[in-house]
């Protein structure tokens, strides 16, 4: 496997600019950037005001092989777990020389590279588990590490002389997200014997099953937009944006319930959606997601329904399987991905609380596809499979995210699923305590964004 993705690996300047630019995060001169280099050649020290060291990550004879992942237990650098390098800085002159290497631990982070180095570490659905993550073993999951890498490089240019100003401790975004899995609880007569069988009360189904799809308990869309429409009225339409991601195709039973775009209910939820400023999204099939060459397919589907470009995806179970697999979505037109964030834990997926461009870690390669990751989703919290949490210990480790996001000027992505917030008393198998979570946090971010 290593020979595969060396033959097509190559370091390239551009990507190296890409990820000192993220770091620095704040819009400075070209010659602040320019001012850090990244080479173990002694005649270039003089050229530049940083030098940071390579360790061998990117060396081709172990780049994409297991020996070339962390070695543990991880060191630090002013307090930060380092992947890579040595926790080492010195003067040369008045060039700062630095041995920890953020270039390639930032790489690994935003890149995914770890999920292409181990293919065999997946779960039960192709995914790679947070759990199992450089970041869940090492007890980081919950801090953005490449943005504090950040804080850490603009100390350094400061102490070279630079006027680097810090990013507001405000959140730039936030999205409001929502995946359509199941768009109502009861709407046909297979779903009315599916619950009989479970106990439901008969007269109860009878009333939903003929009733307004609107009356439907899993239709919680009106509920969502009135606290997206609390919180917009505080921060604004621009800070803060709804989407909701639309399956469009599917056969697999992962893909269950397969509703049809043009079914009379889905299209009514659709044009209420867009009416209410709801931006609408592509959440590619669970078969997509085993086989991403379906993604245009879908892709058309939904802009064919709703007739207007859908730019943004999730996919649905999270299951982007490898990095690779995000070359269809840009090759269909997709211009942001939501899907980045495990489902098994809650935290920062790819190291950062802001939406970075596609590193392809097969080829080294900055690629134009804006990923977003995802920092809490409802069901991570209460499962007993992935946190296993209480609605005390949930809030607390949502309002600890939320800060951290806050303090890098990032952006929050919130994805709520409509049937999981119903407040039916009925429906013993949805979770009462996810609803007031919500409304807490958006009551907390009314104050606190």
């Amino acid at each position: 496997m290593s020979e595969m993705i060396t033959e097509r690996f190559k370091l390239n300047e551009e990507t190296i600019r890409y990820i000192i630019h993220f770091l620095i995060a704040v819009k400075v001169p070209d010659e602040v950037y320019n001012a850090v280099g990244y080479t173990a050649d002694k005649d270039q020290y003089k050229n530049y005001s940083i030098i940071i060291n390579p360790s061998l990550f990117f060396h081709e004879k172990i780049y994409g092989t297991h020996s070339n992942l962390p070695i543990l237990p991880l060191k630090q650098i002013e307090g930060v777990p380092l992947l890579y390098g040595k926790p080492q800085t010195f003067w040369a002159g008045e060039t700062l020389i630095v041995y920890a290497d953020i270039i390639a631990s930032a790489f690994f982070m935003l890149s995914r590279y770890e999920e292409m180095v181990r293919p065999a570490v997946r779960d039960e659905h192709g995914r790679f588990p947070g759990k199992e993550s450089i970041a869940g073993r090492m007890g980081f999951i919950n801090r953005p590490i490449v943005d504090e890498y950040g804080k850490i490089l603009r100390r350094w240019l400061r102490s070279t002389g630079f006027e680097i100003p810090e990013p507001g401790k405000s959140i730039k975004k936030i999205y409001l997200t929502h995946d359509l899995d199941m768009p109502f609880f009861c709407r046909s007569w297979k779903s009315v014997i599916r619950e009989l069988m479970r106990g439901t009360n008969a007269l109860s189904l009878l009333r939903i099953r003929t009733g307004q799809p609107e009356a439907d308990p899993f239709y919680t869309f009106p509920w969502f937009d009135i606290q997206a429409r609390k919180l917009q009225l505080t921060v604004g339409n621009k800070r803060c944006k709804s989407i909701l991601f639309v399956r469009a195709g599917g056969s697999t039973p992962q893909d269950k319930p397969h509703y049809k775009l043009k079914s009379h209910p889905i299209r009514k939820l659709l044009t209420a959606s867009i009416n209410n400023n709801i931006s609408i999204g592509l959440h590619s099939s669970y078969e997509a997601g085993i086989n991403p060459g379906l993604i245009a397919q879908e892709h058309n589907n939904l802009e064919n329904a709703i007739i207007q470009p859908v730019k943004y995806n999730r996919h649905h179970y999270l299951s982007s399987r490898d990095p690779r697999d995000m070359e269809e979505l840009e090759k269909a037109g997709i211009t942001d991905d939501f899907t980045m964030g495990y489902a098994d834990v809650a935290g920062f997926r790819l190291g950062t609380t802001r939406p970075v461009r596609r590193i392809d870690p097969y080829t080294g390669i900055v690629n134009s596809l804006k990923l977003h990751s995802i920092t809490v989703m409802d069901c991570t919290l209460n499962e007993q499979k992935y946190m296993d949490m209480t609605s005390q210990e949930a809030e607390i480790y949502c309002l600890d995210l939320i800060d951290k996001v806050k303090e890098m000027n990032g952006e929050l992505v919130l994805l709520w699923h409509n049937n999981l917030v119903t407040d039916n008393p009925q429906l013993t198998r949805t979770v009462p305590w996810l609803r007031s979570l919500y409304s807490k946090l958006i009551e907390h971010l009314m104050i606190n964004a």
